[in-house]
Formats: structure tokens, C-alpha cells, sequence
């Protein structure tokens, strides 16, 4: 595989302008630079990986797929790009794609010696450092963190929890609702995904949704007074009346 010391003078410059633009959030430029260079070099697996989130950002999903799919193509043990592929699939609905996805990851994993115990004390790990980027103001490497943990151990339901948190956090609650859902079908007694995703169904506008959500926690335990607060504020803001 190729590295940025084989590309022309032009092209490190726009290797390095994409590369700062996306760390420092200025898509736009980012796009502009990193496209420039991938139409004449095709073989940078962090490059495509670069436009294929820039893609998800943008709700371009099929681009953003396929360009993390040549970041895998090109190699195939690229992490960041396997945990983005799987997030991205699973927004188009294609859960069978994202769980071969992550399952080919697992058994890498396994190839290389990580027992259940080992790996969930690295989800652990990885857990906490997601804590540490989210109290210093760093979303975009919190929720990196948090799917690298789910990539490791995609069953612990508390570390997606926190994930679907974060992603709303950063202004992706659309990607956050996909979170919860996941959560619901893995988990339907995790009740506090529930109650998150009506959170998240109200900062999306989905006011009906977000109170059939709380209502149905409600039915399941009638003690949930974080669903029971959350209903009664809705209602309140909005003049919904009760059921």
C-alpha cells in the first residue's frame, strides 16, 4: 500500500489540506481536497475512509458506503472504516450487510487471540476513554470511541446506550434513533433506550412518536419517572392532551 511520501508535490498538498480540513470540521473544503486527490489516486484507504464519513455527513449514505467499502477493499484490517461501515449500513436498513460486517470484525478479532474476557475488558476500556472525549467537548471522538468498544463487544447494550447519547449530543439524532432502535430489538426490557429514543424522537420534530415511546415504557413500569417527567413536559409545551 502506498503512503504520502509516493504522491507528487500537488498531491501531498492536497492530501494535507483534506486531512486538516476534516480534523478541523470544514467539510466543505475537506470534500474539495480529498476528492481532488482520490481522482488520481485511488489506493489511500484513509483518503476514501475521509469521504465516506464526510458522505454519512452529509446524508449521501450509498456514496458514503461505497467509499468505506474501497477503504476496506484497500485494507481490509482498517477499523475505524469496519465501525463506520457497519453505523452507515445500519442507517440504510441493511442490518444483515452490518452484522456480516461486524461479524467478519469479531472473527478477526478472534483470529488474533482476543478471548470474550479480554475483549470485553478492551470494550471497557474503550468505554471510558469515550467518557473522557465526551466531558472534554469532544463528540466526534467520543462516539469514535464508543464504536470502536461495540465493534469489540456489539452486545453491550450500556455502551450503545451511551453511543445513541452521544450521537445526539453532536447533532446526529437521526443516527442516534438508529441507536436506540437497535437496542429495542436486541434488548426490549432496556428501557432506558426507550425513554432516549423519544428524547431523540422529540429533538427531531416527531412529537406523536416521542409520546407513544414514553407511554409504552410507562405500560412496561409504571415507576419510570424519567418517561413519566418527559410526558408530562411535552404535554405541557405542546398541549397534547393525556391518553
Amino acid at each position: 500500500m502506498r503512503g504520502p511520501s509516493d504522491l507528487t508535490a500537488e498531491e501531498r498538498q492536497a492530501y494535507a489540506l483534506g486531512r486538516a480540513c476534516f480534523e478541523q470540521g470544514d467539510d466543505a473544503q475537506a470534500q474539495r481536497w480529498l476528492a481532488k486527490l482520490a481522482a488520481t489516486r485511488e489506493g489511500f484507504a484513509d483518503v476514501q475512509y475521509m469521504l465516506g464519513l464526510l458522505a454519512e455527513r452529509r446524508g449521501e449514505l450509498d456514496a458514503a458506503a461505497a467509499a468505506l467499502e474501497r477503504a476496506l477493499r484497500i485494507n481490509p484490517g482498517y477499523a475505524e472504516a469496519r465501525l463506520a461501515l457497519v453505523s452507515v449500513c445500519e442507517q440504510l436498513g441493511d442490518y444483515e450487510r452490518a452484522r456480516e460486517v461486524a461479524s467478519r470484525a469479531a472473527a478477526d478479532r478472534a483470529e488474533e487471540g482476543a478471548d470474550a474476557t479480554t475483549r470485553g475488558k478492551i470494550a471497557n476500556l474503550q468505554a471510558a476513554i469515550a467518557e473522557a472525549y465526551r466531558e472534554a467537548g469532544d463528540p466526534r471522538e467520543a462516539i469514535e470511541a464508543y464504536r470502536k468498544a461495540l465493534l469489540l463487544c456489539p452486545d453491550f447494550h450500556d455502551i450503545r446506550h451511551r453511543l445513541g447519547i452521544a450521537l445526539r449530543e453532536a447533532g446526529l439524532p437521526a443516527q442516534a434513533a438508529a441507536e436506540f432502535r437497535r437496542i429495542q430489538r436486541a434488548k426490549p426490557d432496556f428501557l432506558a433506550a426507550s425513554v432516549q429514543l423519544g428524547v431523540t424522537y422529540y429533538s427531531l420534530g416527531r412529537t406523536e412518536e416521542a409520546l407513544r415511546e414514553w407511554k409504552q415504557v410507562l405500560a412496561q413500569d409504571a415507576s419510570r419517572e424519567d418517561a413519566r417527567r418527559y410526558l408530562r413536559l411535552v404535554r405541557g409545551a405542546t398541549g397534547a392532551s393525556a391518553p
